[in-house]
């Protein structure tokens, strides 16, 4: 059964964006560009907001500029042809590769699951990720902590009220102080 990440930027304090709604702080070099690529290379579909579909628009067309390196149009390629499900309720229409959610975000997740084991579903955004930790939904938490402390903010971590085990799966430190963790949610499997 295909797992649900959730993958993102993070500041040591725990946010995505600091509280001027800037995330300039988390330019990622070379090397965490890579990782990033590597995990758009192993999912299958990506949740995502409108928020973020809307920041995400620039790889629909990026290969179009002519400045950019093979990694970065290595990307821009995976991006563009990778499938993508937009939970909005002001959007009409979607671009590219994209379709806009018809269910809720257990029900397309369930979907999802039930359609293919190809690849991860990942989920993108502070917002739809709580609702789908919320739910009990999300398998794998992966976070490229940035060394900077932003003090309010945007959190990554869904500020529920329930308490949930993780178990490291993979941790790097990259030459810019970049740390990968990688988590699985610890699961009861006793029942």
């Amino acid at each position: 059964m295909r797992s649900v990440t959730y993958s993102m930027t993070v500041s040591l304090d725990g946010y995505m964006v600091g509280p001027d709604g800037a995330f300039d702080w988390g330019v990622p070099d070379e090397d965490v560009f890579n990782l990033a690529t590597d995990e758009v290379r192993g999912t299958g579909v990506h949740l995502m907001g409108r928020r973020l579909y809307e920041t995400m628009l620039y790889w629909e067309t990026a290969e179009q500029n002519p400045a950019l390196d093979f990694s970065t149009l290595e990307f821009a390629e995976l991006w563009k042809a990778l499938p993508k499900v937009v939970f909005s309720t002001t959007l009409s229409a979607v671009e590219g590769n994209a379709r806009l959610a018809t269910g809720t975000l257990a029900e397309e997740i369930e979907r999802l699951r039930g359609e293919s084991d190809e690849g991860t579903i990942a989920i993108g955004g502070a917002e739809l990720a709580a609702q789908a930790a919320e739910l009990d939904l999300i398998d794998e938490y992966r976070a490229r902590v940035f060394p900077v402390l932003l003090g309010g903010g945007l959190p990554y971590f869904p500020q529920h009220k329930r308490r949930v085990d993780l178990e490291l799966a993979e941790s790097r430190t990259f030459n810019s102080r970049v740390a990968y963790l990688r988590y699985r949610v610890a699961r009861d499997n006793t029942a």
